[in-house]
């Protein structure tokens, strides 16, 4: 995939994150200027990809500090993201956050529609399933097609949730529900084929069908599951949190523990459940400088069958982007393709230093700008029952014969890990513009990534 994305943090940031409405408190500090009111921050989207054609759109994030009495906590977080690719992918999404919609209860909302015209598909169990590099390669000689790990996924999602303390103590209560509707196909090649030249054009699914297709024909991802569909998703949990600032803490701990159980009477095509942990602590390493923050999550599928295009959601109190699936990805193995670890359970880890090197106050805004470095590492702890595929030449397809090595690697799954490093700006100490660039340890995980988008990882 050939990516073009031209965003100067620094640069956007200034212009686009200038507060007209907001208002500045002189009188409070004279080394943080306190914000009052309205105030906003915002970058654009532009990239280039070969397959999914150009992407134009921006991310908008409006903060209300009210009376700036609780600054750097706000009282309301409105975030607006349109992005699109001009053959079919794209982002529109809205996010909310609030502990003061409804008093001492934290409530947010995500209402999202993602169109994906390539969404990553590798198979179930980590290194169990093969990634062959050279079938999506177009300059080796074994070349299938680009679009072998890929199928077209559109995801709908409505998602709330509350949180709330219990008197008098550092626990709180979790409740939520969330409503997600796919929509699962084969890649649409027609569509992506557009414009392109006859030697780059993408081949037929019918004459090269891809990892998608092969798991249905082979029973691994059942007729019913093939179109995708509804998923009504409620979930309860505890919480203990004594961060001293959600967007970029410097001490404290967040540790969350919630079942998330789908019912059958409520539409879905089957009934599941999953548990998850998540521990997230931070050390002040130099006060107010340098940190380190590291992240544990366990998740396992607890009774039911999981469809396969809900088993790489990654339940979580909060969203920090615009999706959480994984592992591997912007959110959870940086360097390792998206989706490349899927299961019934997994454990994943990240460990972070982060430090604020620089500061400054511009345009009655507080900034500073981050550098962060980072290891990833994750891996199945419960497997997907893969069966024996006894791997044939199908005379459906004009395709050489395969076997079944070619696909799966049985007894292979071991830990997965990753390493990179970041920037940040961040705007008044809650909009946080960040760019990652992640290292896959093993090729069998891909190359490397770069990541550009808002929010710390945890």
């Amino acid at each position: 995939m050939k990516q073009i994305r031209f965003i100067f943090v620094c640069i956007f940031s200034i212009i686009f994150g200038y507060s007209s409405f907001g208002q500045e408190n002189k009188a409070k500090s004279d080394t943080i200027k306190i914000k009052t009111g309205w105030n906003f921050g915002a970058i654009p989207a532009t990239t280039f990809d070969t397959d999914q054609g150009f992407q134009y759109g921006a991310a908008v994030n409006f903060y209300n500090y009210g009376d700036g009495s609780t600054f750097p906590k706000y009282k309301h977080s409105l975030y607006f993201e349109i992005s699109h690719f001009t053959k079919g992918s794209g982002i529109y999404r809205f996010y909310y956050d609030s502990e003061s919609l409804i008093p001492e209860i934290q409530v947010t909302t995500d209402l999202s529609y993602l169109p994906d015209q390539a969404y990553d598909f590798y198979g179930f169990n980590g290194y169990e399933s093969v990634l062959n590099k050279n079938w999506e390669d177009q300059n080796s000689s074994d070349y299938k097609t680009r679009m072998f790990y890929k199928y077209q996924q559109k995801l709908f999602r409505f998602k709330t949730d509350f949180q709330g303390k219990f008197s008098g103590s550092r626990f709180g209560w979790i409740a939520g529900f969330n409503l997600l509707n796919y929509s699962s196909a084969s890649v649409d090649v027609d569509r992506l084929n557009k414009g392109k030249s006859a030697s780059d054009k993408l081949p037929s699914v019918a004459l090269q069908p891809g990892l998608y297709e092969k798991y249905i024909q082979w029973g691994l991802i059942s007729q019913q599951e093939a179109n995708g569909g509804f998923i009504p998703e409620l979930k309860a949990g505890i919480v203990y949190d004594t961060r001293d600032n959600k967007p970029n803490p410097m001490k404290g701990v967040w540790t969350e523990a919630v079942i998330s159980a789908v019912p059958k009477f409520l539409g879905a095509e089957s009934g599941f459940s999953k548990i998850s942990f998540t521990h997230r602590q931070y050390f002040t390493l130099i006060k107010e400088d340098l940190s380190f923050a590291y992240r544990v999550n366990w998740q396992q599928t607890i009774g039911g069958h999981v469809p396969f295009y809900y088993q790489p959601q990654i339940i979580s109190s909060t969203l920090t982007g615009s999706s959480s699936t994984g592992l591997g990805g912007a959110k959870n193995l940086r360097g390792v393709r998206r989706n490349r670890i899927v299961g019934d359970g997994y454990i994943l880890g990240n460990l972070e230093l982060r430090w604020k090197f620089y500061k400054l106050k511009f345009i009655n805004q507080n900034f500073y700008m981050g550098l962060n470095t980072f290891v990833d590492f994750g891996q199945v702890t419960k497997k997907i029952d893969t069966g024996n595929i006894n791997i044939s030449p199908n005379i459906l397809y004009i395709a050489p014969r395969e076997t079944t090595s070619d696909y799966f690697n049985k007894g292979a799954e071991k830990l997965h890990t990753s390493y990179g490093a970041g920037l940040r700006l961040v705007m008044n100490y809650n909009f946080v513009m960040a760019i990652d660039y992640g290292i896959a340890t093993k090729s069998q995980d891909g190359d490397s990534g770069i990541y550009i988008g808002l929010n710390y990882l945890f």
